[in-house]
């Protein structure tokens, strides 16, 4: 039986046999006896998101006191579950994101806790996804953004819509009014020239 470890755009975590092209974390939200999520989903403010590989370092999954190994599809399913890029193991990419992000949202010489505070807001209505209006039409949203309807999330990419799976992204027009599932801030970044990394599959 797979380890409930993969994220959703919705930020959910839940079991699947498909296996994810970034890993990241939420703190230490797991049990490593039994391998299992505790009821919280997350510890910190500052969640990340990492490579599966990094220096040869190797780790079995769940199975230490250390933080919860999660799985993402790519770089857009993460940024829209409310994640961002580690400043250990993706540095430059990191780095790339603040930088963005700086210039988007008006800030300069940004600490990290204080964008993790404003992306925590952003992410979460309690214990549930936070949606928010779209800001611009949606075939104007930068690529990378991912937008829910009828319950389904779908990416952009050069003005068209994706239908997000666990096993990749299919063509589907989305003409239906939609709401936003990545963070405001982070769109602005995006349209600030972060671009994040999308499975092969988002290729048109």
């Amino acid at each position: 039986m797979p380890l409930q470890n993969r994220v959703t755009p919705t930020g959910e975590i839940v079991s699947t046999e498909h296996r994810g092209t970034f890993t990241g974390n939420r703190g230490i939200i797991h049990d490593p006896a039994t391998r299992t999520l505790l009821n919280k989903r997350w510890s910190t403010p500052a969640w990340l998101t990492c490579v599966c590989e990094f220096r040869g370092r190797r780790r079995e999954v769940m199975t230490r006191q250390s933080w919860t190994e999660l799985f993402f599809l790519d770089e857009a399913t993460a940024f829209a579950a409310g994640h961002r890029p580690c400043f250990y193991c993706r540095r430059d990419d990191a780095k790339r994101f603040r930088a963005a992000w700086e210039t988007a949202n008006g800030v300069s010489d940004l600490k990290v806790k204080a964008m993790d505070a404003v992306l925590h807001a952003e992410r979460l209505d309690r214990r549930n996804k936070r949606l928010h209006p779209l800001p611009m039409p949606l075939n104007e949203l930068p690529d990378g953004t991912m937008v829910q309807a009828d319950g389904e999330s779908y990416l952009v990419v050069d003005g068209a819509t994706l239908r997000w799976s666990f096993a990749g992204y299919s063509r589907a027009d989305l003409t239906d009014a939609a709401m936003l599932l990545t963070p405001p801030s982070t769109v602005r970044a995006f349209r600030a020239g972060y671009r994040p990394v999308l499975h092969p599959s988002a290729a048109l």
